[in-house]
């Protein structure tokens, strides 16, 4: 019989698929929203960066609601959120809509996507948790290769109007479909970690002491190194994801081509969190995470520098491969280090907390 933490892995890549599909997508809304309304780039770019401040400071309470009533209650809330909000962004006229519609409350509803479903995978694996959260956070990068392009394609044939509305109710049905699979960990089923039937060995990178709470992680030096990673290394990471398709048209493509330089960041985001999550269960977090780290800072330079198209793909690839590990391994080095107990508390915080500073990457660019 199959172990059923890999129904929550199929559920958990659903969910991620989905929501950060969508939240790709904005780059390819961004453009026609730009030429029908006039907006500057840097007020429409407010918008994204409300809404990723927004989503990341909810991972904190959606991280504590996943703990204390599982992840089923805490997604559902979240389709009807994000699929409303993306739907009812079809009604937008003046600028200070997106911001409430997008930058609130879409916000709300990201909020119950990586938090919930990467903390809830923690629970429900040990030996194996580099590669099921790979599997499962390679939903999200799969959903950035996926549908920016169908979203192209569908503002191309039908406007964004009526895009935005198909969007929404695709995210609505899949999030809420997905949600009746979760469940809180192994014991709501009378199951181990893993599917074993003895208790599991500690990770490659564990410390003695499992199960800690936020008060007491906030004790731990560990605790605020981890942070400092990785609120600098997302600091950047919103910028490609919002500007990528009018960059790629400052530089005289068009924007279908710009949708395909996001593809092509998402399909090495795959290949980051697919294979680094499982080479992380042998060689360690750390050395996998200082590896992409440094792959991402050299794609920065090459985006500073390229010009040609070969160029452009080469550096998004590499910048998807980085951010794609990162990701990934974020949730799975802290389980780790401070149990799987309460993971949606602590990586909530610590996502609130990298990532509200991150949101504000794409304004300042």
């Amino acid at each position: 019989m199959i172990f059923y933490g890999w129904r929550i892995v199929a559920a958990a890549f659903v969910v991620l698929f989905t929501a950060y599909g969508a939240q790709y997508c904005f780059g390819v809304f961004f453009a026609p929203l730009l030429d029908e309304f006039r907006w500057s780039r840097a007020g429409l770019s407010g918008v994204f960066s409300l809404y990723a401040f927004g989503y990341c400071v909810v991972g904190f309470p959606a991280g504590r609601l996943t703990d204390r009533w599982g992840p089923r209650a805490v997604v559902s809330a979240g389709a009807v959120f994000l699929g409303g909000a993306l739907a009812a962004m079809a009604l937008v006229r003046h600028l200070w809509q997106p911001y409430l519609i997008y930058g609130v409350v879409a916000a709300l509803g990201m909020g119950t996507a990586y938090v919930p479903c990467h903390s809830t995978v923690v629970k429900w694996f040990a030996r194996r948790r580099g590669l099921a959260i790979g599997v499962a956070s390679t939903g999200a990068s799969l959903g950035t290769f996926a549908l920016p392009p169908l979203a192209q394609r569908a503002v191309t044939a039908a406007g964004w109007r009526a895009a935005y509305v198909v969007l929404g109710l695709c995210v609505f049905t899949a999030l809420a479909l997905s949600a009746t699979v979760m469940r809180r960990d192994p014991r709501s089923l009378g199951l181990r970690p893993d599917g074993d039937d003895a208790a599991p060995a500690p990770a490659s990178d564990a410390r003695p002491g499992r199960g800690f709470g936020l008060r007491r992680a906030m004790h731990a030096r560990a605790f605020w190194l981890i942070a400092a990673a990785f609120t600098a290394t997302w600091l950047a990471v919103f910028i490609p994801l919002v500007h990528l398709v009018p960059f790629a048209r400052d530089l005289g493509y068009d924007a279908g081509t710009g949708a395909w330089l996001v593809s092509a960041l998402g399909a090495g985001a795959v290949g980051g969190r697919l294979v680094m999550g499982a080479v992380s269960d042998r060689i360690g977090r750390r050395p996998a995470i200082v590896t992409a780290m440094g792959v991402q800072a050299l794609a920065f330079v090459g985006f500073a520098t390229v010009q040609g198209l070969a160029g452009l793909v080469t550096t998004a690839i590499a910048f998807g491969l980085s951010y794609g590990t990162i990701s990934a391994l974020f949730p799975a080095i802290v389980g780790d280090f401070f149990g799987p107990e309460q993971a949606g508390s602590l990586v909530g915080f610590l996502f609130a907390l990298a990532g509200s500073v991150a949101a504000w990457g794409p304004l300042a660019a």
